[in-house]
């Protein structure tokens, strides 16, 4: 549960709430919810005083930074605008937080559409490519290349519990791609008529291991036994640049209610409801091993060699600036 910060305004308030409780999701939708919320806090602070604006504004970043602990690009997304308020009145700050929270989001747009054209030079016209969960970097490459004037087909895991992957199948059959949608324990049978598995990703470790829904790991494993090619498509802001010094990346465990509703609980129990212990993992860590590539908006890499795009971008510490 997250902890609602003093000073924080009803809108910055409302947007923890629709990421915490998935009304937002997907990595890129996420920072620019966030963005937009630090933007908004800025354009309603009643401070006066320039230490305050800034404690505002930094309560407004812990309180988004609580909702989803997994996603990097929610953290990195309240660096980028936070790192741009400069300015020595209230005036100032509040100019300054809302125009880096307006370039922040261009690029982020921009981000995208270039990564699928890194993305869609790796497929070829007739593949058939598996997908797992929603992300919409993975389907900015299947964008960009049906643009290519490439045929493609899509293989979509539906992705218990909560079924993401209808709203990829969804997507693709709008844009007129055949899909086959499979429960996700068919995935290995299926994989022999994929030329490749491509997804997103949540977070991205220093080592190139891939932070992303749960049961990428597997199909990854999977995936190298059948000989099929993984990509992994993610934006830079993906990137967790914590885990350059150690930091784990924390992996969110979601309510049982995804799982089981209270009546199917009754059920599996009785009269004793002990015993009985729901996990709900909302995602797990592909090894770098099973990855062929990580493709983002500044090219493709392999996994090994993320790190020294972290460092580019990142330097060597970040730290918090939501932090007192």
């Amino acid at each position: 549960m997250v902890t609602r910060q003093p000073d924080v305004d009803p809108a910055v308030a409302a947007t923890a709430d629709d990421i915490e409780a998935m009304r937002i999701r997907g990595a890129a939708t996420i920072a620019d919810a966030a963005a937009e919320a630090l933007s908004t806090q800025a354009k309603r602070s009643d401070a006066t005083a320039p230490d305050v604006f800034e404690r505002q504004l930094r309560a407004a970043a812990k309180t988004l930074y609580e909702t989803r602990p997994t996603a990097v690009s929610l953290p990195n997304a309240l660096r980028y605008v936070l790192r741009g308020m400069d300015g020595e009145s209230v005036s100032a700050l509040r100019d300054a937080t809302i125009a880096r929270a307006e370039e922040f989001q261009r690029e982020l747009a921009r981000a995208q559409t270039t990564l699928g054209t890194v993305g869609a030079n790796r497929l070829r016209d007739g593949d058939v490519v598996m997908t797992h969960c929603h992300s919409t970097d993975a389907l900015a490459c299947l964008e960009a290349a049906l643009e290519d004037g490439k045929e493609v087909e899509a293989i979509v895991k539906e992705t218990r519990p909560r079924k993401q992957g209808h709203i990829t199948a969804q997507q693709l059959r709008e844009w007129g791609v055949p899909v086959t949608l499979i429960v996700d324990n068919a995935a290995r049978r299926y994989l022999d008529e994929a030329d490749h598995v491509l997804v997103g990703a949540d977070s991205i470790a220093a080592d190139g291991s891939v932070i992303n829904k749960i049961g990428t790991s597997g199909l990854a494993v999977n995936a190298r036994e059948r000989g099929v090619p993984v990509m992994v498509a993610a934006q830079t802001i993906k990137l967790h640049p914590d885990t350059m010094t150690g930091h784990t990346v924390e992996i969110e465990m979601r309510a049982e209610s995804e799982v089981v509703s209270d009546e199917e609980r009754r059920t599996i129990t009785g009269d004793a409801d002990d015993g009985l212990v729901v996990a709900n993992p909302a995602f797990d860590v592909t090894p770098p091993r099973y990855v062929d590539a990580i493709v983002t908006e500044r090219g493709q890499f392999p996994p090994e060699s993320i790190v020294t795009l972290m460092r580019e971008l990142f330097g060597e510490m970040t730290g918090e600036p939501w932090e007192p």
